[in-house]
């Protein structure tokens, strides 16, 4: 009987021992369907240069009121955790700006939104000497692995046409060498709403950026989705 009862005492310390691996086994396993995966972290944070003239500086308004602000606060409020930076200057054409482009990327830029040529226009700047500053500008983006999202622009119907036409193909044209995503009119539906406009009939008022951030945003999607890519 002694013989019987160590044999079954055995059994049942083996069936104990059995029972403690299988729940450290289950409680391993639970801890590790709790935690998140490395791909299911939250997503780095992304910084755009919005890098212009006036119309991104945001001449004539209050800095929260600016595209590079209105820009980020609709991102934000989508749960996207993206700062955009007004690298604007008033009165700067592409020629001026490829001077500062240097300075004006951070290290921890992640993309970027060029929006020039306007003061170009204005000026009656040769429109191959505008898309050969415009492609410097993207190469040295490019050339740092920043995707580069390009906002055409329109010169002034008293330029006459051949001029008109020349400028506008700049844009699509470079959109399609480089790669880049492109919004063919910064301010699209805007530039003749007098409702939307400053007092000069140049620069948006609050409202008109409003309306540009709504348009570009699909386009501003497109870059993040190029941001991601390359992570």
């Amino acid at each position: 009987m002694a013989r019987v009862t160590a044999i079954e005492k055995g059994k049942e310390v083996e069936k104990m021992k059995r029972h403690v691996v299988a729940l450290t086994l289950f409680a391993a396993a639970l801890l590790c369907a709790l935690m998140p995966l490395p791909t299911e972290a939250k997503d780095e944070k992304v910084t755009i240069v919005a890098f212009g003239d006036s119309l991104t500086a945001g001449l004539g308004l209050p800095e929260n009121e600016s595209f590079p602000a209105q820009l980020e606060a609709a991102l934000k409020a989508r749960g996207q955790d993206v700062t955009v930076i007004n690298a604007g200057v008033s009165g700067d054409t592409s020629t001026a700006a490829v001077q500062r482009l240097d300075w004006a990327l951070p290290e921890d830029a992640s993309a970027v939104i060029v929006e020039l040529g306007g003061n170009d226009a204005l000026q009656g700047i040769p429109p191959e000497g505008t898309k050969a500053a415009l492609a410097k500008i993207i190469e040295a983006a490019q050339a740092k692995g920043l995707p580069v999202l390009l906002a055409g622009m329109e010169a002034p119907r008293n330029m006459g046409k051949d001029y008109v036409d020349a400028f506008h193909a700049i844009f699509p044209e470079l959109a399609a060498k480089y790669g880049v995503v492109l919004y063919p009119f910064f301010l699209d539906g805007v530039a003749l709403d007098d409702s939307l406009m400053q007092g000069d009939g140049i620069h948006p008022n609050a409202k008109g950026v409003a309306k540009i951030v709504a348009q570009i945003m699909p386009k501003v999607d497109e870059l993040l989705a190029q941001v991601k890519s390359k992570r």
